[in-house]
């Protein structure tokens, strides 16, 4: 199985050189890189010419956003698994991609692994569960440092939702995985260290969050839950709506308090892990 890692990068020259080095340090496997630059001008392009001989391919061009230059990395690469490891982010160790190719056959259309959460003070290894369901995606997500996608699946279910800034890669979890159900697997490895200083964990982005999850969980809730036929008549859109990021305070613990509620009655959903 070939893997290709994908960084992408707007002004971030210390955290872009420590990803690169990372990926260009790792022993025993072969792999494709690619570096999506956002015209930086900080000094980013400098460090990725310092490095191009080692790069499979890079460009440095304007982007509308981050999930912009995560597609044009997935049109670019030419392996059949990809990972993002954006800049500021990096592998947990020199071996870390060699294991998860020993691991990885190809049968799946999603692995995940595990990864470490850097905080300013403490570090936090973050183990994911062998079975997923709904319910998690109420409160959590794949760290896609640490998750390997089949590469066809962008083109078989969609590529990243553009018109999102914070939560693109949630709703392609949620809609693979708990819509269409594809083929998933736990890798019980830590993959990578997550930077927790990106645009999804900080503070000043916690109600654009809150709204875009709002709007994600109003698109696909109702399709969710639309196969169990007890629950067909549940109008969810309207339970979405009264839920109102702005008007509640506690809107969202009471919404996953709603879906941990209806898992503790729904049939299991047969799924492919």
């Amino acid at each position: 199985m070939k893997i290709s890692i994908i960084t992408v990068n707007y002004n971030d020259k210390i955290g872009l050189e420590k990803t690169i080095q990372s990926v260009l340090n790792q022993e025993n496997v072969q792999f494709e890189y690619l570096v999506i630059d956002g015209n930086s001008s900080d000094g980013s392009k400098d460090v990725i010419e310092k490095y191009k001989d080692k790069i499979n391919y890079w460009v440095s061009e304007p982007d509308s956003g981050i999930y912009n230059a995560m597609n044009k990395g997935i049109r670019a690469a030419t392996g059949d698994y990809l990972l993002f490891l954006n800049s500021g982010d990096w592998l947990f160790e020199n071996t870390a991609i060699a294991t998860v190719d020993k691991l990885i056959n190809g049968t799946k259309d999603i692995y995940y692994g595990n990864a470490i959460f850097k905080f300013d003070k403490k570090d936090k290894i973050v183990k994911y569960d062998e079975r997923i369901s709904f319910q998690f995606f109420t409160h959590n997500s794949f760290c896609h440092q640490a998750t390997f996608i089949k590469k066809q699946l962008f083109h078989d279910i969609f590529m990243y939702n553009e018109n999102l800034k914070i939560v693109s890669d949630w709703e392609f979890f949620i809609y693979a995985i708990c819509i269409k159900n594809v083929s998933h697997q736990h890798i019980n490895v830590i993959v990578a260290n997550y930077d927790l200083q990106g645009i999804s964990s900080r503070p000043e982005f916690e109600e654009l969050k809150l709204k875009e999850r709002a709007f994600v969980f109003n698109k696909y809730f109702s399709m969710f839950i639309g196969d169990y036929e007890n629950l067909n008549e549940l109008n969810s859109k309207r339970i979405v709506s009264v839920l109102n990021i702005k008007k509640h305070k506690y809107a969202w613990k009471i919404f996953k308090a709603i879906i941990s509620l209806f898992e503790l009655f729904l049939p299991k959903q047969k799924t492919k892990n």
